[in-house]
C-alpha cells in the first residue's frame, strides 16, 4: 500500500511540475493541488506510522499507557517485566511480552469482560516508550554489547554481522532466549552447520529483548613431545592424528607407542584410554605423547 500511494504521490508531483499556469485561475488550481498534495502526503505518513505501531511486538522494558473507554479509574501506566508481564487492576498478572499492541488490547478486554468487570470494554493500548526494541549479543563476539533493531525483520546472521562475527575462539553452536507468544524460549543454533548446508529455517528473526550468547568452543590439551605443546580449539570431527598436527607434530625424542588420552567419563571419573590415530578427540581431553625409551 504504502508503495502504491508513494508512486501516485511521485505522479502528482510531476503533473505539478509539468503545468505552465497561463491564467490566474490555473494558479489558483496549481496551489490548491499542491495544498491537497501536501494534505495527502502527511495522512500517508500518519498511516504508514500506525501501522508500524500496530505490528511493534511488546517486550520487557517497553513503557505502556493502558486506556477503558468511559472507565478512567482503569487507566494505568506500566512498564513490561523482564517475564513480559504486567500487573493490571482487578485482573492481575498479564502476559503480553511478544504480543502485537492490538493482541495486548484484546488480551486485557477480555480480562475484563470475562471477570464480569466491564461488559463491552474497548481498550487502547498506547506505548509510550520502547526500550525492547534492542538485542543483547554477549561472549565469543567481536563487538558485544547491545543493538538497536533498525527493522522487525532483523535475521539472525545480520545481528551476528553488526556484532563483528563469531571470534576464532567462539563455539559454532550459540544459545539465544527471549520471549515468543508471551512465553520463555531458549533455543541452541549452529551457525556453522546453518551456513553450510544453506538451512534458511534456523535463520531466524531476533526481537527486542532477545540476549544472543556465544559461548568458548571447546577445547583439548596436549603435552608430552610434541613441537607446540598447549591448548587448541576443538575442531568437527578432529582425530588424535589432527590434533598431533595441530600441535607441530611429535618431536624427535616421541614415539607413537603408548600414546595416551586422560578423558572424564559420563561420571566425572578420570580415565585414561590408548586411542588410535583415527580416534575421534573430545571436549577437554588431554593427549599425552611419550619420550621413547631408546
Amino acid at each position: 500500500m504504502a508503495l502504491v500511494a508513494h508512486g501516485l504521490a511521485c505522479l502528482l508531483i510531476s503533473a505539478l511540475h509539468n503545468a505552465e499556469p497561463k491564467h490566474p485561475i490555473s494558479e489558483m488550481r496549481q496551489t490548491i493541488n499542491a495544498v491537497l498534495l501536501a494534505m495527502f502526503l502527511a495522512a500517508l505518513g500518519n498511516a504508514c506510522a500506525q501501522e508500524k505501531a500496530a505490528d511493534y511486538r511488546l517486550g520487557p522494558g517497553d513503557a505502556i499507557r493502558i486506556l477503558v473507554f468511559q472507565n478512567p479509574d482503569l487507566t494505568l501506566e506500566s512498564r513490561i517485566s523482564e517475564s513480559g508481564t504486567i500487573t493490571y487492576p482487578l485482573i492481575g498478572s498479564l502476559e503480553i511480552g511478544g504480543l502485537s499492541i492490538g493482541a495486548a488490547e484484546q488480551k486485557i478486554a477480555a480480562g475484563l469482560r470475562d471477570g464480569g468487570f466491564v461488559l463491552q470494554p474497548q481498550v487502547n493500548v498506547v506505548l509510550v516508550q520502547v526500550r525492547s526494541s534492542q538485542v543483547s549479543v554477549l561472549g565469543q563476539v567481536g563487538r558485544p554489547g547491545r543493538f538497536p533493531l533498525e527493522t522487525g525483520n532483523t535475521k539472525l546472521t545480520e545481528l551476528l554481522a553488526n556484532a563483528g562475527g563469531i571470534n576464532p575462539a567462539g563455539a559454532d553452536t550459540l544459545i539465544l532466549t527471549g520471549i515468543r507468544e508471551g512465553k520463555p524460549v531458549r533455543m541452541e543454533i549452529n551457525v556453522t552447520e546453518m551456513l553450510l548446508k544453506g538451512d534458511p529455517q534456523n535463520d531466524i528473526t531476533v526481537q527486542g529483548g532477545d540476549i544472543v550468547y556465544v559461548h568458548r568452543a571447546p577445547q583439548f590439551y596436549i603435552d608430552g613431545e610434541v613441537q607446540r605443546p598447549g591448548s587448541y580449539r576443538l575442531e568437527r570431527d578432529m582425530t588424535v592424528r589432527h590434533a598431533l598436527a595441530q600441535s607441530g607434530g611429535i618431536s624427535l625424542r616421541a614415539t607413537l607407542r603408548g600414546l595416551s588420552i586422560h578423558r572424564r567419563d559420563a561420571s566425572g571419573k578420570i580415565v585414561v584410554i590408548e586411542p588410535e590415530q583415527d580416534t575421534l578427540v573430545q571436549a577437554d581431553d588431554i593427549i599425552h605423547v611419550r619420550e621413547a625409551l631408546f
